[in-house]
């Protein structure tokens, strides 16, 4: 079978590879759609502290189920199923597991990240890992990872209906902030420098949006509360200048929530901490549940799927597609890879 390797930073090649058997406990899957994520980029560009090379990318699916062991549960997994993929480990040790948080498990390994992903025609999984997905498109499906982990920063944030969420970002995780802030009640603004990505955020469910290019984040923020600040400040960009945006922009007494990572040193007035009494969270990765609310959402029909997915490339596509969000990251939403 054939597969994408990132085979060091910068270059990529299609591999082939011997099909997977499976254990008793596991299902072979036939990979439809997989959509290449931050952490696919940053890996191509050499920029992923936690990826060794080679690496086959690869965490947000939608396959269909071609063979199952014979431990498998079959009224959980059976031939044919459309399904998605929790791509996450879990240890069942360590403090976080401990706490029922396994989402943040201490020996986490993401597929794609610390071990090869999906971008193959055949993967086998663990069928605990595999969640049933009736009703959605391949390419709603291959979506549902990345606006889980979004949902997930949305729940971390204790969001509800009477908060002001400020969301820094509309990439794929950012929507998925905006669409689960929205789907709680809360009024969602949007913060980006793309004009597309701010209408993209609308249409998740943004009632305001700033362009920072065109206007100051701090002023427009100051407008659009009453001069309080948010209630909440989501930052999923991933850099300095955001990560303190995000301390700056939030009331007092307000939360802040960290998904991306930054990318060099953030240096803060630490003031802020203390005098706003802030709450200062991390989101890592997603859970079942929130996969399983944004496949609610997406069946709903009110996300916008088609607008979120930038590009579509078939496998042998796959590398050039990479290179070019490399070059112009700015432009590209998503980009997906379908394999059937």
């Amino acid at each position: 079978m054939r597969a994408l390797q990132i085979e060091q930073q910068g270059r990529t090649r299609l591999v082939s590879l011997a099909p997977p058997d499976i254990t008793a406990n596991e299902v072979l899957l036939r990979v439809r759609t997989v959509g290449f994520c931050g952490s696919d980029l940053n890996t191509y560009r050499g920029l992923n502290p936690l990826v060794s090379y080679p690496r086959i990318p690869g965490h947000e699916v939608a396959a269909t189920v071609d063979r199952v062991g014979a431990n498998v549960r079959l009224d959980r997994v059976d031939v044919g199923m459309e399904v998605t993929i929790l791509p996450y480990t879990a240890c069942g040790a360590c403090p976080a597991c401990r706490r029922g948080r396994a989402n943040a498990c201490r020996d986490n390994q993401t597929l794609g990240v610390q071990r090869d992903g999906a971008l193959t025609e055949h993967v086998a999984v663990p069928w605990e890992k595999v969640l049933r997905a009736d009703g959605l498109s391949a390419r709603a499906l291959a979506l549902v990872e990345p606006l889980s982990v979004g949902f997930h920063a949305i729940d971390r944030g204790r969001v509800a209906a009477a908060d002001t969420v400020v969301v820094i970002g509309c990439g794929a995780v950012g929507l998925g902030a905006i669409a689960g802030a929205a789907a709680r009640g809360a009024r969602v603004i949007a913060v980006d420098v793309d004009d597309d990505k701010l209408a993209l955020g609308r249409k998740a469910g943004a009632a305001d949006t700033i362009d920072t290019r065109a206007a100051s984040l701090h002023e427009r923020v100051l407008a659009l509360t009453n001069g309080d600040g948010a209630d909440v400040v989501v930052e999923a960009v991933g850099l300095p200048e955001t990560f303190v945006a995000a301390v700056n922009e939030v009331a007092f007494t307000g939360r802040v929530v960290y998904i991306g990572y930054a990318k060099a040193p953030v240096t803060f007035d630490t003031s802020h901490f203390v005098k706003k009494e802030l709450d200062i969270l991390g989101s890592r990765n997603a859970t079942a549940d929130d996969f399983r609310a944004v496949m609610a959402l997406l069946r709903s029909g009110v996300f916008p799927v088609d607008g979120a997915v930038t590009r579509v490339v078939g496998l042998e596509d796959a590398g050039a597609a990479l290179h070019e969000w490399s070059a112009h990251p700015a432009t590209i939403t998503r980009i997906h890879v379908d394999l059937a």
